[in-house]
């Protein structure tokens, strides 16, 4: 079941993205995208400042304080206008490593983050509450873009996270996705239907009734 665009109170609409998906890039434009991505990612990462809880004090040791957020935006595509599955190669923090293909045969949340974002912090409960409502009906995996291993596993311990995470300081699994998350909107969540292709985009602290909505829309695709 498709929707139209739907833009949470107060937000400012998000056009649709084009529905192809970009061309694999030559082994030398791929690294010079991950440089790129990285860069755009430590500049939209000293943005505005973070509230002063202990746990963002310790996830910006380094003096890079802040964030720039999205506004929240949603944007859901229907089954006939979705691009290419996303393809990515993800390092977890565990060590092992997840592909986007892997991952294929049911609905999969990802959720772009870091422990020192403060919009982050705010959505963790929500996500944590979805995961455990949906249990094996829809996979969650957090990506998360700046923190160390102990940095966060602090953060998942604080909100009881129990869906894993990638490391993603190298902007890699940013980069194969920069179609849809652009780096200065932290966090961002995108689903993912059966098929691996990105059916839904929240830019921003995602509300949690609106999440559940999406989700319930790309598990019901697959019944």
């Amino acid at each position: 079941m498709s929707h139209p665009t739907r833009p949470l109170p107060g937000a400012a609409p998000v056009n649709s993205l084009p529905s192809s998906s970009r061309r694999p890039a030559t082994r030398a434009r791929v690294r010079t995208g991950v440089i790129a991505v990285v860069a755009a990612v430590g500049l939209a990462l000293t943005g505005c400042s973070s509230s002063d809880d202990s746990l963002a004090q310790q996830a910006n040791a380094g003096g890079d304080k802040g964030y720039v957020a999205g506004d929240g935006s949603v944007s859901e595509y229907a089954p006939d206008k979705r691009g290419e599955p996303v393809a990515f190669d993800a390092a977890m923090f565990d060590g092992s490593t997840v592909s986007a293909e892997s991952m294929r045969g049911k609905p999969v949340v990802l959720n772009f983050w870091y422990a020192g974002c403060a919009p982050c912090r705010a959505e963790a409960p929500d996500l944590v509450a979805l995961h455990e409502e949906y249990g094996d009906k829809a996979r969650f995996m957090g990506v998360n873009l700046r923190d160390q291993k102990a940095t966060a596993e602090a953060f998942e311990r604080t909100f009881g996270v129990d869906y894993p995470s990638a490391t993603d300081v190298n902007g890699a699994v940013l980069l194969a996705l920069s179609d849809y998350v652009p780096p200065q909107a932290v966090p961002t969540t995108l689903v993912l239907d059966p098929q691996g292709r990105v059916a839904a985009r929240v830019l921003g602290k995602a509300d949690k009734s609106t999440l559940d909505a999406l989700i319930k829309d790309t598990v019901a695709e697959s019944a």
